[in-house]
């Protein structure tokens, strides 16, 4: 965009009574994350929306994965303004992304400054489910001597039934589950699905997870009865076929009807759906299906490790 297009944008904006913040939004939804930096770097530390562009700024450079600079974004935000739990959720999960890949010193500078940083999340907002579930991953996987602790990650699922049960019960049934607890984790993810029917899913997973296939498949029939275009159900029949060798027929039909649908954002890309349909016809024998699957989901995605070993198989 030009210096033109974009001072015309500012005066249509303020003509509409939209403020450079949510200008910058709009901006940010629309993934013009250039357009978006270039209103909010305008916003200097004199200005009462300064906290809020820095933010947004952060957010801008979360999601192009320059994590260093989306750190130092929603520092400057928190230290402009140390009222708003989102800011400090966000430094959380910045520091908490940079960890993954650091190396062991630097993990553990960083370490106690996740936790921080969530944890005022929290003290300002209670009802702030994403800090919550944050500290649960934090808890269940610190070494004791940084705060890592299997209760503390118990006492917070607890905590998050009392605002959502449903999310509680899971989080619970999550930690049961990576302590090799399956009956308490069933009783809790049964739980779950009581509360809230759309968590069906998760335990569904777990029932595959534990190879209980005929449980898992049930669940999955049952929600395609009531919700028939219930697109991520579908997709997870097909991938338990062909992860299970189980009922290939209805889980090829349900990955082709997948691969006719468009996926929003958050679902699974048509790449994995390829590679999923890739695996039913491996597992009937067809290598030639199979392979022409394995290649088109790489064509999509070269990352997938599952379809690249799949296809090292069948060129055999």
């Amino acid at each position: 965009m030009t210096r033109l297009s974009l001072a015309f944008l500012f005066i249509c904006a303020v003509a509409a009574g939209q403020t450079r913040i949510d200008q910058a939004k709009l901006l940010y939804e629309s993934q013009k994350y250039e357009d978006a930096k270039k209103l909010l770097a305008s916003i200097d530390e004199k200005n009462k929306d300064y906290a809020t562009a820095q933010y947004w700024l952060g957010r801008i450079a979360y999601a192009q994965e320059k994590y260093d600079d989306a750190s130092d974004h929603f520092e400057e935000a928190t230290e402009a303004n140390d009222k708003v739990a989102d800011y400090w959720n966000w430094l959380g999960n910045t520091y908490g992304t940079i960890a993954q890949d650091a190396n062991t010193l630097k993990q553990g500078m960083l370490a106690p400054k996740m936790r921080s940083a969530w944890e005022k999340a929290i003290a300002l907002d209670p009802q702030n489910l994403d800090a919550r579930s944050s500290l649960i991953q934090y808890y269940s996987q610190a070494p004791g001597f940084m705060g890592g602790s299997t209760e503390k990650a118990k006492e917070m699922a607890n905590q998050i039934k009392k605002i959502k049960p449903a999310e509680g019960h899971r989080q619970l049934g999550n930690i049961y589950y990576r302590e090799k607890k399956f009956a308490e984790a069933e009783k809790e993810f049964l739980a779950m699905v009581k509360a809230d029917a759309t968590y069906q899913s998760g335990l569904a997973s777990f029932y595959a997870n534990q190879k209980q296939y005929d449980k898992a498949f049930a669940l999955f029939q049952e929600t395609l009865k009531t919700k028939p275009d219930d697109m991520s159900t579908v997709y997870q029949y097909g991938r338990l076929s062909a992860l299970s060798g189980q009922q290939l027929d209805q889980g090829e039909a349900h990955l082709k009807r997948y691969l006719a649908y468009s996926p929003a954002k958050n679902e699974p890309t048509h790449a994995g759906a390829h590679m999923r349909l890739a695996q039913i016809y491996e597992k009937r024998g067809n290598k030639s299906e199979a392979k022409k699957s394995f290649e088109t989901a790489l064509k999509m995605d070269n990352n997938l490790k599952e379809a690249k070993e799949g296809l090292a198989r069948v060129s055999k």
